[in-house]
């Protein structure tokens, strides 16, 4: 592995452990010409997956993007990268489980939302504007509706 500070190839593992339960082993390195720390992630190959765009076109699932709309979806709330991370592993894994090779855009968005409802509601509604393309207020109350319909009472203090 080559160390992503002075791209030598020169480094030990000082602790490796399982991690997004189990999915993936986390690794801390220390590179021995400059003795600088970074952590690596290893996860097993996966069979690829397409995604399916609404034009008929064909990507590869990439939990990278699926990773950046959260994280946009999360700004400035009060998410911590490690719920990103398992909220990620877990649409993946979802993913992998449901669909053998091809998996239609709308299909993974909404696979998105179902995550995001129950990790942040704003963040959800977020995710959810742009997805579903809100037009106008009308649009976001309706969700809103939704939402609260969903959302077990309040339970008195």
């Amino acid at each position: 592995m080559k160390c992503p500070f002075c791209r030598a190839d020169n480094d030990r593992v000082i602790d490796s452990r399982a991690c997004q339960d189990g999915s993936a082993i986390r690794r801390r390195r220390e590179c021995l010409s400059c003795n600088r720390r970074y952590t690596t992630y290893e996860r097993p190959e996966e069979s690829t997956i397409k995604v399916v765009k609404k034009d008929g076109s064909r990507a590869p699932f990439s939990r990278d993007k699926i990773r950046r709309g959260l994280e946009r979806a999360c700004w400035k709330r009060p998410i911590t990268s490690r719920q990103i991370d398992n909220t990620v592993a877990a649409i993946e894994n979802d993913v992998y489980a449901k669909y053998d090779t091809e998996v239609e855009s709308r299909q993974l968005g909404i696979l998105v939302m179902e995550h995001l409802r129950y990790l942040d509601e704003v963040a959800f509604v977020r995710f959810a504007s742009v997805y579903r393309q809100f037009n106008d207020v009308q649009d976001f109350l309706e969700e809103l509706r939704t939402i609260l319909e969903k959302r077990p009472p309040a339970t008195p203090h």
